[in-house]
């Protein structure tokens, strides 16, 4: 059973928390930070859920993380995880990963908890 609270990560913010060239290869990005969520579930035993925009495309890495692709363009991710954060039976439970201030303030007032992009990322760094 997954420990800690629950975790919905804004998967591009947190790709985009570091400007290491991601955008030369944004689906080897993607794939790079699933890999790494899934290290991470692993070891901590928490639940993860990252949510991409766009069109699904193959992720060979996500064994122990949920990975949910949102369509319906801009923004499209953010809308994806405040409609799980309004279907949650319990809000206060989870953690919603981003430093997009209007996706942090919606997640805020739904009762969850936010995690900054930049300092989670360099969590899953080391």
């Amino acid at each position: 059973m997954p420990k800690g609270d629950p975790l919905l990560v804004d998967g591009m913010n947190v790709i985009g928390s570091r400007p290491d060239g991601w955008w030369r290869d944004r689906a080897g990005a993607m794939r790079a930070l699933v890999e790494s969520l899934d290290e991470y579930a692993r070891a901590t035993g928490e639940s993860v859920t990252v949510v991409f925009d766009g069109k699904p495309i193959e992720m060979p890495g996500a064994h122990s993380v949920e990975v949910a692709f949102a369509s319906g363009g801009r923004n499209a991710a953010d809308r994806e995880i405040v409609c799980r954060l309004e279907a949650a039976d319990d809000r206060s439970a989870l953690r919603v990963v981003t430093s997009d201030g209007a996706l942090a303030q919606r997640a805020e007032e739904l009762g969850a908890e936010v995690v900054p992009a930049g300092g989670f990322r360099r969590r899953l760094d080391r």
